[in-house]
């Protein structure tokens, strides 16, 4: 007969691994973790603090960087600022040179975070010469993303004070619009964003544009939402950001000015979205950080939806469908224009390198003809 003491012991040691595998993810750090360095983050806060001290400054009433009045937006001074988040070559910047072709330079800037860590090829030619900004390493389902698009937005915020709108692309994204389409879009049409018709009929009517919204896709019961919320841990996001705040959408979007800065202005949510994750693949921060941001703080805003079209069907380990040569076509582009809370969307994504030929061969017939 064993004495209890034996049992005791013999006991506590079988129960040491069980102990061990439900505490240590708790005790330990997550395997998959990438957490940013102190030197990335002191940066980026340097790199916003002059940003908003900027922004701050002015004392002009008609800058975008203070109010959004429909006086200032006939002004063709403000700008689109395209910023374009990238880890590999910009397969199709002779597509986007096209885009931009004839288009005075006083409508737009251009901004290019390019992982450092990548041997991406820089164009010596065209419209993204010399618009590389300087970079830090990203890496999938991780906040470098999201630090990374803040640092495009800041960088865009402290160069340019006639930067109005703030547009986040990828490598893979084309514009399936012509420029002067996007730029009365977003600028001059009171019945583009139709959310914006149905909720004032009136206004639209007569023309009158009442406030400047940004796109960005907030959703709130998409499946899986719970274990993305609590990947961090189970009351990780706590009490900041309870789990009927949280929010999903893609992480590509466009900001008004005053988002934007709102955007950088952030520490108290960036300290909870910062934490690693203890599962990769149910941890993708930039597509919960922005629009959890902006419903929290300014929901009427916002439109709800995005101006970059992706295809969901096929999804692949979380990648969006991905277009092929053989499928490019005029017919492609005009369904991929539809949208309903719209009146078109305006980029799209997914697309493989190849595509860059058919592309070109239909963007004065198809791409860019309004």
């Amino acid at each position: 007969m064993f004495s209890t003491p034996f049992v005791l012991s013999f006991s506590l040691l079988l129960s040491l691994p069980i102990l061990f595998f439900f505490l240590s993810p708790h005790i330990l750090p997550p395997r998959h973790s990438i957490p940013i360095p102190l030197d990335d983050e002191l940066d980026d806060l340097a790199l916003f603090h002059r940003a908003v001290s900027q922004a701050s400054s002015s004392s002009n009433p008609n800058n975008p960087s203070k109010h959004f009045h429909l006086s200032s937006f006939k002004k063709p001074k403000l700008k689109i600022a395209f910023l374009f988040l990238t880890n590999s070559d910009l397969h199709f910047a002779p597509l986007w040179d096209r885009f931009f072709q004839g288009i005075a330079t006083n409508l737009y800037n251009i901004y290019v975070h390019s992982d450092p860590a990548m041997n991406v090829t820089r164009p010596t030619t065209g419209v993204f010469q010399g618009r590389f900004i300087p970079a830090k390493r990203t890496y999938r389902a991780s906040p470098t993303l999201i630090s990374a698009t803040r640092r495009l937005l800041a960088t865009a915020l402290l160069d340019d004070p006639a930067n109005a709108y703030f547009a986040v692309l990828s490598q893979y994204c084309i514009p399936l619009r012509s420029f002067q389409f996007v730029y009365r879009a977003l600028f001059v049409s009171p019945t583009f964003d139709l959310t914006s018709v149905e909720s004032d009929p009136e206004a639209s009517r007569l023309g009158v544009r009442l406030r400047y919204r940004s796109f960005i896709e907030i959703l709130s019961d998409q499946p899986k939402l719970w274990k993305r919320y609590i990947a961090r841990g189970r009351f990780a996001m706590k009490p900041e950001v309870q789990f009927d705040q949280f929010r999903v959408g893609s992480q590509f979007f466009t900001l008004t000015r005053q988002h934007a800065l709102l955007v950088i202005q952030d520490r108290t949510l960036w300290g909870k979205f910062k934490l690693p994750c203890y599962r990769d693949d149910e941890c993708y921060p930039e597509e919960h950080y922005f629009p959890t941001l902006l419903s929290m703080t300014d929901p009427d805003g916002c439109t709800k939806y995005t101006l970059t079209r992706v295809n969901w069907t096929g999804t692949v380990n979380g990648h969006p469908y991905t277009y092929h040569p053989p499928e490019i076509s005029p017919e492609l582009i005009y369904q991929l224009r539809l949208s309903n809370y719209s009146e078109s969307y305006l980029f799209a994504r997914k697309f493989t390198p190849d595509c860059l030929e058919p592309l070109m061969r239909i963007a004065k017939s198809a791409l860019f003809k309004d």
